[in-house]
């Protein structure tokens, strides 16, 4: 696809826009509405709509947040909410139907409506969305037949059946278009399967047939759609999911073009740098077409993050960051872009367009309707020089626009769940209910086999992930992480003793797979265990006897549960002026699941341009940012999980102090927005414009080189900070003759 800047220009009252969106759910009108829709957009009640949809996925955030949120992505241009509907999250155990807290799907839509926009509902009930197992429940890769996502009767059954539940649900509350009130006007059923469905053969097209089919048998009088799938039915409409959707066409003249996921960054996983997509190049696309996916990312709370080793921050790079906060100049940039648009909507949905040649790399697209409003889209292809053109006024182009860790310890893993000969996979067993699973065995050797002399025998173990600490005999334990790199093997030294030697190791996951054919069929856990060194060879511990405890002890028992009164004990001595130092785990704030924290570094410090170009084509490593720094600093506890006392915060360490390393102090910096009352103004003395761009500003005439150190010296991890203006603060004055006030 070429890249283009443009640029829309208005002639006329009212004019330009895009294309149309994204449709699917609710309606904040007081009568029943009719919804259909023709080649060039939906049509609400006759007349062709120009909508602007915010993706806001309500469990990703706490309720207390929602109606902020909404109130930002209309502040910010949206028309529409939209979210998917997380199946594993509402349904946790077959026939038992959760709706609560963070699942309180009525209550979000509900404050849509209070808020005056329309919602969109993507029942999927298959998401991806990179959350835990794609939305999946887990029991139901553990029923006889079942193959997700194809013509296996097993899944289609309770894939209807939850459909159907969510359906009945809103129905009753009266939330669809024929049924006013909310008005639900586009649904979607299934997710992006067209890019998958070849790898299911025939019975991969049967079942995308079937999925419309059963989707249009539900009778909510409002359009269904189907993500990236190339060969929708006539009645279902098929949409794009790209960072670019202007050179898509729908599978017939008769459909509108719709973009259902335009992502305005990347997910973020551990280990890895921070992907960054630059606001001009977002507008760029979203002014070709006019939509928006991950308005607001949120947080993978408790264990819903998937991947594997997607962090538990959700954060997105959106126009909202993950606290709630608009993220500037991002949210202003679009919100700018979203008011231009608006303006367009009658001569982009009514007037037939004409394409302009205003140069070897320029060109127009101009919409005239029957009122002659006119609405210019002016594109520049050049990426080295600015164009001049004349169209009603004056206007220039810019160019092109648009690791190994060690621990010791000795271990009572509680009463064992089971034993087996050979080794279990560690998802079939687990389920889904915990991240780790103990694989204990024992070996005995006689004295004669070993070799003394101070040689010590090699441990090699083989894992197809996600990681794995090894506990054995007389040496520190060992656990290794290799990212995107699911199977890997390990070697390290261990010191048998004459008799029996005990080996465990405990397995542990990091976010099940969520996307991609055949996904629940990916495994982990331990595959091969062997010793070499022995005076008659290697020993092959795989086909042993191995014993199995699923999870861990506090887990099971729930201890970060403010309703358990467990005993919590303290060293003797209690340390002082130490720094909190985090490795990888669990935390827990009153107890509510926060999720996983894992500081873990980039691998390499190359890889972050100093400045983001946003001309050309974007891909997710394009504007990197954090290389050699931790993939996620902080972890974001809401508000509303606090108490007004007696909070606790329960955090569980895997890695434990002996890893090697230094440590990072930690500490609670709040985030919020201004409350009523506070102080808003100040006098502007004077006004200068910073020289680059955000992320890489040039440096002004007196720039003292040790200012950063300075400031982080004296402000990090606190809530307020001073710093003295003078010589001693700074070192040598670089421009005496210059006021420093």
């Amino acid at each position: 696809m070429a890249e283009r800047r443009i640029l829309p220009v208005l002639s006329s009252a009212s004019a330009v826009g895009v294309f149309l969106l994204y449709l699917c759910c609710f309606f904040p009108a007081a009568l029943s509405v009719n919804v259909t829709y023709d080649r060039r957009s939906l049509i609400i009640d006759g007349q062709r709509k120009l909508l602007i949809s915010a993706s806001i996925h309500y469990p990703r955030s706490v309720p207390a947040m929602w109606p902020g949120l909404v109130a930002a992505a209309k502040e910010g241009g949206a028309d529409v909410i939209e979210s998917y509907v997380f199946w594993n999250g509402h349904e946790p155990s077959p026939g038992k139907y959760y709706f609560g807290e963070r699942f309180n799907l009525v209550k979000f839509a509900r404050i849509v409506q209070e808020a005056g926009m329309y919602m969109i509902l993507r029942i999927g009930p298959f998401v991806a969305a990179e959350w835990n197992f794609g939305g999946v429940p887990a029991w139901l890769h553990y029923i006889p037949g079942t193959i997700f996502r194809t013509d296996s009767e097993p899944w289609k059954t309770h894939m209807k059946s939850f459909t159907t539940v969510i359906v009945n649900m809103m129905k009753k509350e009266k939330l669809f278009a024929p049924q006013g009130v909310l008005s639900s006007w586009r649904r979607q059923i299934e997710n992006e399967y067209g890019d998958t469905e070849a790898a299911y053969g025939d019975g991969g097209k049967r079942y995308a047939m079937w999925a419309a089919a059963m989707a249009l048998s539900q009778n909510i009088g409002v359009p269904w759609i189907m993500c990236q799938q190339y060969d929708a039915p006539d009645n279902v409409i098929n949409t794009c999911n790209s960072f670019y959707c202007d050179q898509f066409s729908p599978n017939s003249v008769n459909k509108p073009k719709f973009w259902t996921e335009n992502w305005p960054g990347w997910f973020k996983t551990f280990g890895a740098r921070n992907p960054h997509r630059p606001p001009e190049d977002i507008a760029f696309s979203v002014a070709r077409f006019s939509r928006k996916a991950v308005y607001h990312g949120g947080t993978n709370f408790d264990r819903t993050s998937g991947g594997p080793f997607i962090t538990t921050s959700y954060d997105y790079d959106a126009p909202i960051d993950e606290y709630g906060l608009v993220r500037l100049p991002k949210w202003g940039h679009l919100r700018d872009l979203h008011k231009a648009i608006k303006l367009c909507e009658q001569a982009l949905l009514y007037g037939e367009p004409t394409f302009l040649s205003l140069g070897p790399l320029q060109e127009a697209d101009v919409f005239t309707d029957l009122y002659g409003r006119c609405a210019a889209f002016i594109s520049n292809m050049d990426a080295e020089n600015d164009k001049y053109v004349i169209l009603g006024t004056y206007h220039i182009l810019f160019p092109l626009g648009l690791s190994v860790f060690y621990q010791s310890a000795r271990m009572d893993l509680g009463k064992a769940d089971f034993s087996n000969q050979g080794f279990v996979d560690h998802i079939n067993t687990t389920r889904d209910s915990t991240d780790y699973l103990w694989y204990t065995t024992s070996l005995h050797v006689d004295e004669s086999e070993l070799l003394g002399n101070g040689t010590y025998e090699v441990l090699v173990v083989e894992s197809k992930g996600h990681g794995v600490h090894a506990f054995k005999p007389t040496a520190p334990s060992k656990c290794i992480w290799k990212r995107g790199k699911f199977i890997f093997q390990i070697e390290t030294p261990i010191h048998l003793k004459p008799g029996n030697n005990e080996i465990a190791f405990l397995s542990m996951t990091v976010g099940l797979q969520n996307a991609g054919p055949l996904f629940e069929w990916t495994g982990a856990g331990l595959t091969s265990v062997k010793i070499n060194g022995l005076r008659n060879g290697t020993v092959d511990l795989s086909s042993k006897s191995w014993v199995y405890k699923i999870g861990l002890q506090g887990e099971n028992q729930q201890i970060y549960s403010p309703m358990n009164n467990f005993g919590w004990t303290s060293t003797s001595v209690l340390p002082k002026n130490q720094p909190l130092t985090w490795y990888k785990g669990r935390l827990w704030l009153n107890g509510k699941a926060i999720g996983r924290y894992w500081p873990r570094k980039s691998l390499s410090s190359d890889g972050c341009p100093g400045t983001c170009d946003y001309r050309g084509k974007f891909y997710p490593d394009k504007c990197n940012t954090g290389c050699g720094e931790p993939t996620q600093r902080w972890y974001h506890v809401p508000r509303s999980w606090f108490q007004p006392s007696g909070n606790t915060l329960v955090a569980f360490e895997e890695e434990g102090e002996t890893r090697q390393g230094s440590p990072s102090r930690g500490g609670v910096s709040p985030v919020g927005l201004p409350r009523e009352g506070s102080h808003l103004r100040h006098p502007v003395r004077q006004l200068r414009y910073p020289s680059g761009v955000c992320g890489s500003f040039l440096h002004g005439s007196c720039h003292y080189a040790n200012s950063i150190s300075v400031v982080q010296k004296a402000c990090l991890s606190k809530s307020e900070c001073s710093i003295t203006l003078s010589r001693g603060s700074f070192g040598e004055d670089q421009c005496p003759a210059q006021s420093k006030l």
